[in-house]
């Protein structure tokens, strides 16, 4: 197996205050493990959605907290003692907290547990004040 470094260095060149995209790009890629498997999706240029395979997880063992730019998910098992013998165990129900950064204006629109993925939206909302301004020239 190869593992690949990624420099997004020459991205970032040509752009004046985004110096937080490469952080947010580095703690996307650090190996946090890969429990539970997720998927990050863009549904249009202002709404995205986490999906997080949480199969065996109920909706009371599962948290979604925003605290500023940071969201957390968290799932913790209540009853992880079972009396079975199992002749094979390929599904892990350990408990977990995945983080994600979240970038400017990006807020936290709903959550949804549906067969077996917590589905998590999310969308941009730049406030007017911040809106691109066309400025007349005058001569």
């Amino acid at each position: 197996m190869s593992f690949q470094t990624i420099d997004f260095s020459p991205l970032f060149r040509s752009t004046i205050g985004f110096d937080v995209m490469p952080r947010m790009f580095d703690e996307a890629l650090k190996p946090d493990g890969n429990y539970p498997p997720h998927n990050v999706i863009a549904i249009n240029e202002d709404e995205y959605q986490i999906d997080i395979a949480v199969a065996g997880f109920k909706k009371d063992e599962l948290g979604v907290e925003l605290h500023g730019d940071k969201l957390s998910i968290t799932g913790r098992k209540e009853n992880k003692e079972v009396d079975v013998d199992y002749l094979h165990r390929g599904v892990a129900l350990r408990d977990f907290t995945k983080a994600f950064r979240l970038a400017e204006h990006v807020h936290l629109k709903s959550a949804l547990l549906d067969h077996g993925f917590l589905s998590i939206r999310l969308e941009r909302e730049v406030p007017e004040t911040e809106m691109p301004k066309t400025i007349p020239i005058s001569t």
